[in-house]
């Protein structure tokens, strides 16, 4: 019996609790359509899982034949079209191990450069109220964490055995947000990306390079 509860106290004073219980908390990988991890820094085409309902994501304006920035994230028409890849950063880069993880604010960016090039990573805008949607645009800000960046943060989530991005940043404590699914908002043959409370966009991720 002594020596049982010497063993116990050893393993208290060596391996405190909260150590013990840190290296389980850390949220599950996501992962690509190969069964890898997400990287940090790698570029990975947003597909739908659903076939015959479109291809990947791309920023366009449609709505003016005039060059705006912030463009819209529109989903290519043609299923066929893997649309242009986007770059993952996670709040906590720095102590993420280089891994992309469910339900971590992170920021999206678009991997190749339009003529836009300086506003690529995705954000929420302003309320539209004359289609009632929040839709997902470029123009958002890269890092830099808090209340004057909460549009440009989203977050993975698992829905069934693939998934989808939220929209709900936990990067202010005291910051009242909204929290909706991002999915796709059809308007004149155009499929938008928006917020949405019906069914959420549902996603795969394939490695480019």
């Amino acid at each position: 019996m002594k020596a049982l509860l010497l063993i116990l106290l050893l393993s208290l004073v060596f391996f405190p609790h909260h150590q013990i219980a840190g290296a389980s908390s850390l949220p599950s990988p996501v992962r690509d359509t190969k069964g890898e991890v997400l990287k940090v820094g790698s570029n990975y085409f947003v597909l739908p899982v659903i076939r015959g309902h479109g291809g990947g994501l791309y920023p366009a304006n449609i709505k003016s034949n005039a060059t705006i920035c912030p463009l819209d994230v529109i989903q290519e028409a043609d299923e066929v079209q893997k649309g242009i890849p986007v770059v993952l950063t996670p709040v906590n880069n720095a102590t993420s191990g280089g891994v992309v993880r469910l339900s971590t604010d992170l920021n999206v960016r678009f991997y190749t450069p339009t003529i836009c090039a300086r506003k690529t990573v995705w954000k929420v805008d302003a309320y539209d109220e004359s289609v009632n949607k929040y839709f997902v645009k470029t123009g958002g800000v890269e890092g830099n964490p808090g209340p004057q960046t909460l549009s440009s943060w989203f977050k993975i989530q698992k829905y069934k055995s693939v998934y989808k991005f939220v929209f709900c940043p936990t990067v202010c404590n005291y910051c009242k947000v909204i929290c909706k699914d991002v999915g796709i908002f059809e308007q004149d043959g155009v499929r938008f990306l928006a917020l949405t409370d019906d069914v959420p966009f549902k996603v795969v991720f394939e490695k480019t390079f």
